[in-house]
């Protein structure tokens, strides 16, 4: 726990340093202040831009960060230095995995006021980025873990997240795409946030998650083996 808090740590001291990251972690909940506010468009529904903005950001933040966190410590040599430090690479991993979730949970809770979600809504909306985040976490450290370094994690990783971030949107205006989107979790949580006040997860909502989660956990475990944090 020492050394899980001690990266914890680091991972957030560096946040100041690098731009890059501190961006990812504030666009989305900015611009959904200034949308939800200075845009009023007839039959607009409630909050759209709330809904559209968080799932476009469970889909882009946590992805890009921990991708680009592991390829440029890995490029740096930052792990080596810290594996020789007596820290472990589970130990490294959960801690920078810490790290991204906090940082995007500060994002989630500016979505969850302007959206003015409260009780149980809260809870499932809570439930639903939580599980969004984690994905992409797990999805930005497989690239992280195959690249070589930053620049080659960056290529990899901005089309992946464009795809996981805007199907959702994109699916909103063309059936042929929502019908192919229905596979990815970025859809189903679209999905879920859309209509969180009126109805709890359905089954095909959390078989696709599911799925998908499982598969990440996979990729990471194979990344892991093939290449490790070396």
């Amino acid at each position: 726990m020492k050394n899980i808090a001690v990266i914890f740590g680091k991972q957030l001291s560096d946040t100041i340093r690098n731009k890059t990251i501190l961006i990812q972690f504030l666009m989305f909940p900015v611009l959904v202040i200034i949308m939800e506010n200075a845009v009023k468009i007839e039959d607009m529904p409630e909050h759209f831009f709330a809904k559209l903005f968080a799932v476009m950001f469970v889909g882009m933040a946590p992805l890009t960060c921990m991708s680009a966190i592991i390829s440029e410590e890995k490029e740096k040599n930052t792990l080596r230095v810290l594996l020789m430090s007596n820290v472990k690479p589970g130990e490294y991993l959960i801690g920078t995995g810490a790290y991204v979730f906090v940082m995007c949970a500060v994002g989630m809770a500016v979505f969850a006021a302007v959206g003015g979600y409260g009780g149980m809504e809260l809870v499932r909306f809570i439930a639903v980025m939580s599980a969004g985040i984690i994905l992409s976490e797990l999805t930005g450290a497989v690239i992280g873990l195959f690249s070589r370094n930053q620049m080659t994690a960056t290529s990899i990783s901005v089309p992946i997240m464009m795809v996981i971030a805007f199907l959702p949107m994109l699916s909103m205006f063309n059936d042929t795409i929502k019908s192919v989107a229905r596979v990815t979790y970025s859809q189903q949580i679209s999905e879920l946030i859309s209509d969180i006040r009126n109805s709890p997860a359905s089954a095909e909502s959390i078989a696709v998650i599911a799925v998908n989660f499982a598969l990440a956990v996979i990729l990471f475990i194979t990344a892991y083996r093939k290449k490790g944090l070396e």
